[in-house]
């Protein structure tokens, strides 16, 4: 039986896109009237803390300061969410096959150009019971975080397009390239109605190519409902290798792979 949530969705798009904005534009009066008042020893610490607070909530992906973004599904059940990110690549039906022989469920972020490429594996992803999700267009993971309002909205619209294109109807979850949401995100997402999606348990499996190393650290992030982050297509060549070890330790620890609503 295909596990899900029971719970009510978690998905929630940004409501308030450009909240972000009008504190700042408080903010940066406040600064200044207290720069006016007590002098640049005070004024100068406070501007220099506002303007990082702008770089946490942009690097940090947890962050919530520009909009919402989900860590954890809300369940008490030994349930957890798995991720993959980064595809379709020549791994994608090998780790689909993993996934079927341990009856778990994931939601896939694909990136748009890499999908328009491998149309098949992105149908195939959905036919086998799994979720599909907004990773970018082509995935510019150098620059992803300083991107500008237009180009932002490029990379969010253009991949949703694809992804529409190819299923029949559009993903509902966003995962941030690298993780890094920056302010002219939340706005994206809101016209499309995507929710943005984080996680609690990683293991950098992109880069670690030790399925034991990618092992310990992920379950030291896991607890019911955790989002787990991996990687498919990865250059060291064991992503495949590494969702196995995940899925037998899964498996010895109690925990399914579900998602966290239909489609």
């Amino acid at each position: 039986m295909i596990a899900r949530m029971s719970a009510s969705s978690p998905h929630r798009p940004p409501r308030y896109p450009w909240a972000w904005a009008w504190a700042f534009a408080v903010s940066q009066l406040a600064v200044l009237a207290l720069w006016a008042w007590a002098g640049w020893r005070w004024g100068l610490p406070a501007l220099l803390a506002t303007h990082l607070a702008m770089v946490w909530g942009t690097l940090k992906p947890q962050s919530r300061l520009f909009g919402p973004v989900l860590t954890r599904l809300p369940t008490d059940a030994r349930e957890l969410w798995l991720t993959i990110d980064d595809g379709p690549s020549d791994d994608t039906l090998a780790i689909l096959d993993l996934l079927d022989a341990h009856g778990a469920r994931a939601t896939f972020f694909v990136v748009g150009a890499r999908a328009l490429a491998r149309p098949e594996l992105v149908r195939e992803i959905v036919q086998r019971g799994h979720g599909v999700g907004n990773h970018s267009f082509d995935h510019p993971a150098a620059r992803f975080w300083m991107l500008g309002p237009r180009a932002m909205a490029r990379q969010i619209g253009e991949a949703q397009a694809a992804l529409a294109g190819i299923l029949g109807q559009p993903p509902r979850w966003f995962r941030a390239v690298v993780g890094m949401a920056n302010p002219f995100v939340a706005a994206a997402l809101k016209r499309h109605g995507l929710a943005r999606v984080a996680w609690c348990a990683r293991g950098f499996d992109a880069v670690e190519q030790d399925p034991a190393i990618v092992v310990t650290r992920l379950e030291g992030g896991i607890g019911p409902g955790a989002i787990v982050l991996l990687h498919e297509g990865a250059a060291h060549g064991r992503s495949v290798a590494i969702l196995a070890a995940w899925l037998r330790r899964m498996d010895e620890l109690g925990y399914r792979g579900v998602l966290p609503d239909a489609r």
